[in-house]
């Protein structure tokens, strides 16, 4: 089995807000990965007192655990779990019904001798490769199905859609947004390869357009996950007034991760 994991900062000099990490179980009996990206809070109040790595940290620390500890739970009830516990950590000290509260996007998946088990919620992606080379993008679009102009700020981001029916959703406080994440179980042999990217990553497909997610997955097993990150930060720097941005970017960088696992 092949592993690789590779998360860097959008700036060196800002915290990373992502988090990932592999689970590999004693039995030797499949595994997991676990990839959030933290959402990066406005300068105004968020009503916490705790960081967006904080939280990252915290949550996906609960996933890893619990993804592999306990294995016969679905994936929306792992998140659940995680979810509650990191709530209970800091709802004595903080606001967690402010929409800003600490939040980011979540992908999981586990696999086992007979099947292989997937979670997305909001716009990171999951890349799925078949024996036969086919691949399939996981994705939970609502926030990318939204029109421009209902994101022109993020008052109104907030108040209208942020963790909203006819919005999007996002691993914040409430354990119940579990039930709104893309989920589904595969055939074990029905999977080869599994590769998770948060949006600062997959912007070389869906911001720069250098490929599709197939080209994306095979420039990762050629030449690796750190090379897919050295790509989207040169195509960033060339593109820092955001010309060839089609779908339009908040930040120069961003913090980009990608886990990869050959099962």
């Amino acid at each position: 089995m092949r592993t690789e994991l590779v998360s860097e900062p959008g700036l060196t000099d800002h915290p990373n807000e992502d988090f990932a990490s592999v689970g590999l179980p004693a039995s030797g009996q499949g595994g997991s990965l676990v990839v959030l990206d933290g959402v990066t809070p406005p300068r105004s109040a968020t009503g916490c007192l705790h960081s967006v790595p904080w939280f990252t940290a915290r949550l996906g620390g609960a996933l890893t655990e619990l993804t592999v500890s306990l294995p016969d739970i679905p994936l929306a009830e792992a998140l659940s779990r995680a979810l509650a516990r990191t709530s209970a950590a800091h709802a004595e000290t903080c606001d967690l019904s402010h929409p800003r509260t600490p939040q980011a996007t979540v992908v999981l998946a586990r696999w086992s001798p007979t099947a292989v088990e997937y979670l997305v919620l909001s716009d990171s992606a999951l890349l799925v490769e078949a024996p036969d080379g086919t691949v399939a993008a996981v994705l939970d679009d609502r926030l990318a199905r939204l029109p421009r102009s209902a994101l022109a700020t993020d008052a109104m981001i907030d108040a209208d859609l942020r963790n909203k029916e006819g919005g999007f959703f996002t691993a914040a406080a409430d354990p119940a947004v579990a039930a709104r994440a893309v989920t589904g179980v595969l055939p074990r042999g029905e999977v080869r390869t599994l590769a998770a990217l948060t949006d600062g990553a997959a912007r070389w497909v869906e911001t720069f357009r250098e490929g599709d997610w197939t080209d994306c997955l095979a420039l990762v097993r050629k030449q690796g996950a750190q090379a897919l990150v050295d790509r989207v930060r040169e195509l960033e720097r060339a593109d820092a007034a955001g010309a060839r941005a089609f779908l339009g970017r908040a930040k120069v960088h961003d913090d980009a991760t990608v886990v990869y696992a050959e099962l």
